[in-house]
């Protein structure tokens, strides 16, 4: 980055003053390469994966390299923790060399604030950070209170410094990290966004449930909102269109608001992740508490908006010159870590003396998790010009849904047919927000003028 005065009458004009910045502040030609979720239990870069050498050399050429790790790195035979009562659906886990294999793919920053943060409880947390600090990757939304979960974690490169925030709407309940009060100590965990969840129901249907509310014990009548109905902790909302809604937490977006600010001010490029699988990871539509937030977030500083964890693509919007990805699908589909679990076998109604652990995860994916949606992502590179947004480009990734499950889950590049496939469900996914998608040479391909605010 060139040493110019911070202070000069460009910098201003640009956006800049003395206490922090709202402006991209980077070197022309900056990249930045995000992908989804990274559930991966192994070290692929031992092995020759076909086509992952490609994948690989995409995420190589980028000044940023991003994903979402979704698993505890421990060493089973030395770890002092164990699986947690409550966990994230999944027990994710993976071997210690997934660090130092996650850095020689390109990897340098990853968000930790997930529903699957505290599988392994705060033990599995704390080796999990010991190993991507080892690597050399920077992991922010995780900590040992919640000023150090939320806060912003740094990644110095040739073409400026860059901050990561990391949050999460889909988590355990007591994964939730909180900060010291008075006399009480803080609770380690990850950086949460907390929603209030509101089913919309037509009318008529509010009123069969406030029937079905007045028999029920305990119900206390009068001094109620007569649009909204509450039963054993799910709130109903009379609604012109059903579905779900969700309002979130004002204290938290007033947090994850200070430590973007933070975070710019102490940095050129400011990413802000977001985990959830809100509605459900059935279906691609976004929540409609997630555009406004995401919106908020760049217009306090942030550069970069990128959603993950329903494990399928959702539509790309441009905003004010800034990147938006509401979700980026998966990256790594390679859920072989092990072991699992009792919970896990309990649930699947599997026995740990006859069953195995990839016949209970195998279980756990029947359903949804076999539909080969959740094997079609893409690679996005986002290039900046001028210090806006200049070109984003999509490259589509398929993680063999039709291979054994020892050898899926691996990501390569899609083939013709394949490749415009994606590209066009994720062109219709992307018309609501206006943004266009050219298909050139199985690639997708954004581009913006210099200077254009959208």
């Amino acid at each position: 980055m060139e040493n110019e005065d911070r202070d000069s009458p460009a910098r201003r004009d640009a956006g800049f003053d003395v206490v922090g910045s709202i402006a991209t502040n980077v070197a022309d030609g900056f990249k930045i390469v995000a992908v989804g979720d990274l559930i991966v239990s192994r070290a692929v870069t031992k092995f020759l994966y076909s086509g992952f050498g490609a994948v690989a050399q995409i995420l190589h050429d980028a000044d940023v390299t991003f994903g979402n790790l979704e698993v505890n790195i421990v060493d089973i035979r030395s770890f002092s923790g164990y699986p947690q009562a409550e966990y994230g659906g999944a027990y994710h886990l993976s071997l210690p060399e997934v660090g130092p294999d996650l850095k020689a793919m390109g990897f340098n920053m990853v968000g930790r604030a997930n529903n699957h943060s505290l599988d392994w409880g705060v033990e599995g947390m704390r080796e999990t950070s010991r190993v991507l600090d080892q690597s050399g990757i920077i992991h922010a939304g995780v900590g040992e209170n919640r000023a150090q979960a939320g806060a912003a974690r740094f990644l110095e490169t040739g073409r400026g410094r860059v901050a990561l925030v990391s949050c999460a709407t889909t988590f355990m309940p007591m994964a939730r990290a909180g900060d010291p009060a008075g006399e009480a100590p803080g609770r380690p965990g990850l950086n949460a966004l907390r929603l209030a969840k509101t089913i919309v129901v037509p009318p008529e249907m509010l009123e069969s449930l406030r029937q079905i509310r007045a028999i029920l014990p305990c119900h206390w009548p009068g001094g109620e909102d007569p649009n909204v109905v509450a039963i054993e902790g799910t709130t109903f909302k009379a609604g012109d269109t059903a579905g779900v809604s969700y309002q979130p937490n004002q204290h938290d977006i007033a947090d994850i608001l200070r430590n973007i600010r933070r975070g710019k001010q102490f940095s050129d490029f400011c990413i802000l992740t977001n985990h959830g699988h809100e509605p459900d990871n059935c279906r691609q539509v976004v929540p409609d508490y997630e555009p406004s937030f995401a919106h908020l977030m760049i217009d306090a500083g942030a550069d970069a908006y990128i959603g993950h964890g329903s494990h399928q693509l959702r539509g790309i919007e441009i905003y004010k010159g800034r990147p938006i990805f509401y979700g980026l699908g998966n990256f790594f589909e390679d859920d072989l870590g092990t072991p699992s679990g009792a919970d896990m076998f309990d649930e699947y109604a599997k026995d740990p003396r006859v069953d195995t652990d990839a016949e209970v995860k195998v279980a756990e994916m029947a359903g949804t998790f076999t539909h080969p949606l959740f094997y079609e992502s893409v690679v996005t590179v986002s290039r900046f010009e001028l210090n806006q947004l200049a070109e984003l480009r999509l490259y589509p990734i398929e993680l063999g849904h039709s291979k054994r499950f020892a050898n899926r889950g691996v990501p390569t590049l899609a083939l013709t047919q394949q490749a415009t496939a994606i590209l066009e469900r994720l062109q219709a996914l992307s018309k609501p927000y206006g943004t266009e998608i050219a298909i050139e040479n199985d690639v997708g391909v954004i581009r913006l003028r210099p200077n254009s605010l959208r």
